[in-house]
């Protein structure tokens, strides 16, 4: 673990959570410190850094300032082909993630999340599990505050830290306890010169610097894991899961039900395997079956025993706009999935709601292929009520599908149209399967909207 920065200077690029906590945590370690973001500040990260008496500029990089630097600290949305990147790489200079400065002033164990998707799901469940153990615990990366402002006052045993690729291309010291993978598919490949091979070996950065004493938790089911993982040779303890137990590749966590996971984990207990229900967990669907195994395990690792996990499940609250419960009205269930941007995404949601279903969806279509919801929407969805300004392709889809397709361009007036339509048992779910840019600021907009409808809608019921 470093012990100071005298004599050394840092500097961060960009100025959001991570750029200004990296710049807090440098400062009181003794670095000379400057703040450089091409774009503008936000007020609340301004006056920290006015606050610290921290050197900083907004809407350019001055290119001598940055140049002169010991060591840079980039924040993850910048670009390696963004032209101060090309030159910081033409000096040589070392440039690391606010992850591995964070990392080199604590002692307290982590364990380290990353995966396209389910990440967030799996961090909070996994930060809640042990939270609601008791533990010390921080929550960093995506979510929550910086790593690396938290460790200045450095209370805590545990971090639980959701991790994206581009924080992983700037990482090469930090060693979670536990890390863990949930999936790789295709994303963000325009970072990875379109190459998904490179896209993944980016998110195996995890595990790099795992030894005996680790712990790797990954998604066996995931394909593309399984034939990447191989070219990473590390000797650590490896502990996949999936949804159901594969006779040729025994695994540490699977299901006998949808409602109860068995554990295998030799490193946790003396012998045999233990039992937890998920029944009263509020989470639904296949993949968050996914995501719980792998929380779950990661909490069980940390020490958890299965008894605070089965008491702490039924009062996680997810983020928002994720499977997220809004109201009832007329005994039919209103559930946010506005996060569903895509179509894997909307096909989980569809997939993972049992009951009969009035769909919502719609949006900026990315150029989706819907096939794969076909067969979903036939079994389950009685009205699709596009939400959009140009609903053609669903409709095209989905008019021979379900019984009944309706469109508009009022959240409202998509709310209360499905509870007209919806009987009592029914859900009435906003799973777009396309983001959301024609009618709303983003997706957390659109999902904020309809949970507000359906709050005015239930007053008025």
């Amino acid at each position: 673990m470093a012990t100071s920065g005298e004599g050394k200077k840092l500097v961060v690029l960009g100025s959001g959570e991570s750029g200004v906590g990296a710049a807090l945590l440098a400062q009181a370690k003794g670095y000379d410190v400057f703040v450089s973001d091409g774009g503008a500040l936000k007020p609340q990260y301004r006056e920290k850094l006015q606050a610290a008496g921290i050197r900083f500029e907004e809407g350019t990089h001055t290119m001598e300032e940055v140049l002169s630097a010991t060591e840079i600290v980039k924040s993850p949305g910048i670009p390696e082909k963004a032209p101060i990147m090309k030159a910081v790489r033409e000096k040589g200079i070392s440039v690391i993630s606010e992850i591995d400065l964070a990392s080199r002033y604590t002692k307290a164990k982590s364990i380290g999340i990353t995966g396209t998707n389910g990440k967030t799901t799996t961090t909070l469940l996994t930060y809640h599990l042990l939270k609601e153990a008791g533990y010390r615990v921080g929550l960093a990366g995506n979510v929550g505050h910086s790593f690396a402002e938290q460790v200045i006052k450095d209370e805590f045993d545990w971090y639980v830290l959701e991790l994206s690729s581009f924080q992983l291309d700037d990482t090469y010291d930090y060693t979670p306890t536990v890390a863990v993978l949930m999936n790789i598919t295709p994303d963000h490949l325009d970072r990875y010169d379109y190459s998904l091979e490179k896209y993944a070996q980016s998110k195996l950065r995890l595990t790099r610097n795992l030894d005996s004493s680790s712990y790797f938790i990954f998604n066996a089911d995931d394909r593309i894991i399984e034939q990447e993982y191989q070219s990473v040779f590390v000797e650590t303890n490896d502990l996949p899961f999936t949804l159901a137990q594969h006779s040729e590749r025994p695994c540490a966590a699977f299901f006998t039900s949808e409602t109860t996971l068995r554990l295998t984990l030799p490193h946790v207990q003396e012998e045999g395997y233990e039992e937890v229900s998920i029944a009263r967990s509020p989470l639904i669907g296949q993949h968050n079956r996914q995501n719980q195994a792998a929380a779950i395990m990661a909490a069980r690792v940390a020490g958890v025993s299965v008894e605070q996990i089965e008491t702490a499940l039924p009062r996680f609250h997810n983020a928002d706009h994720r499977l997220q419960p809004v109201g009832e009205i007329n005994g039919a269930r209103f559930i946010n999935d506005s996060k569903a941007t895509n179509v894997e995404a909307a096909w989980y949601a569809l997939d993972g709601v049992k009951a009969p279903l009035i769909w919502i969806a719609g949006g900026t279509d990315k150029g989706n292929d819907y096939s794969t919801l076909v067969p979903l929407a036939r079994d389950k969805v009685k009205t699709l009520i596009c939400l959009g300004v140009d609903n053609a392709k669903l409709r095209q889809v989905f008019e021979e599908v379900v019984p009944q397709v309706e469109e508009t361009q009022d959240v409202r007036e998509a709310v209360r149209r499905a509870a007209e339509l919806a009987s009592p048992g029914d859900v009435v779910l906003l799973s777009p399967a396309c983001a959301s840019f024609d009618l709303f600021k983003n997706y957390e907009d659109r999902g904020r909207q309809f949970a507000q409808a359906v709050a005015e809608l239930e007053a008025k019921a």
